[in-house]
């Protein structure tokens, strides 16, 4: 029989997580697995938690920040990650196929279908999903600084930074090949979006050992609707603004130093930062049928 510690962020996207708990207490296969219930009071929690606790499985109860802090104390053991995804935008989840609604993502478990994932690092820092400076780091540093979750705050906080955000130029110098030019934000992305299914990096793999960059080249406010639509249908790529690469390492190089961010994390950063990827360094729980395909 296995152990499966859930790790509950009880502030997570702003929801009650009741029903998942519920979820839990019903739909998990006792037959199969033992389990217990840790929830987080501060930043950190999730981390020491996942590292401390002897299970075989441990499950982020919450949003990409949470998923992030318990995926950082499992790295370096066999213990598996599982995600029950309640946060403002659920981006791993949703790259892996785990369903938003509980009892799916519960159900999902009793699958225990484990496979192991890469992991991302900036300047040593790992992530998960994506990391990136301009403006969504601008826009990760104001959404984390304002206390308000949900999609509503995130659409908010990027309107009015896109407001006041000018093209910088950056340097991205991968295995084979250097840009340089103008741009309003670059993501490096090991999951295939940000979150909410808005895909950054519709090609991007969890698997293949490699960082997809995607570099977004000034553009008109008149052209947002387009973009938006674009990255809401997983055809980003396909804008004449943005430019795509595919390394094992980037080296970016910006104008100034300022924010940048790693799972929506953010922190101050210096003029230039170097990404990596760990392949295979992460075991985790997808859906059966999502088998070969993250």
């Amino acid at each position: 029989m296995k152990r499966i510690t859930f790790i509950v962020n009880p502030i997570s996207g702003g929801k009650d997580k009741g029903n998942v708990l519920a979820a839990i207490g019903r739909y998990l296969d006792l037959s199969l697995f033992r389990y217990e219930v840790l929830q987080t009071e501060k930043a950190g929690d999730a981390t020491e938690l996942a590292r401390a606790c002897a299970s075989d499985i441990v499950v982020a109860v919450g949003g990409d920040g949470t998923v992030s802090e318990v995926a950082k104390g499992l790295l370096g053991s066999e213990k598996a990650l599982g995600i029950l995804p309640c946060g403002s935008g659920d981006g791993l989840a949703l790259h892996l196929g785990i369903s938003r609604d509980p009892v799916r993502a519960v159900k999902a478990l009793n699958g225990n279908c484990i496979v192991r994932m890469d992991t991302g690092r900036m300047d040593g820092r790992p992530f998960f999903c994506t990391a990136g400076v301009g403006l969504d780091a601008d826009v990760a540093f104001d959404f984390a600084r304002s206390g308000r979750r949900g999609l509503g705050t995130y659409v908010t906080t990027a309107w009015d930074n896109w407001k006041h955000r000018r093209p910088e130029t950056y340097v991205v110098e991968t295995d084979t090949e250097t840009w340089a030019g103008p741009a309003m934000f670059v993501t490096v992305a090991n999951a295939n979006q940000w979150g909410n299914e808005a895909r950054i990096a519709p090609k991007a793999s969890l698997c293949d050992g490699l960082l997809d960059v995607t570099v977004v080249q000034p553009f008109a406010t008149v052209e947002i609707p387009d973009l938006a639509a674009r990255l809401m249908a997983g055809k980003a790529d396909s804008s004449r603004h943005v430019r795509t690469f595919r390394s094992a390492r980037v080296h970016l190089h910006r104008e100034h130093p300022g924010p940048a961010h790693y799972d929506g994390d953010p922190f101050e950063a210096g003029t230039d930062l170097e990404l990596d990827i760990l392949p295979g360094s992460l075991q985790v729980v997808i859906p059966p049928s999502r088998q070969g395909k993250i």
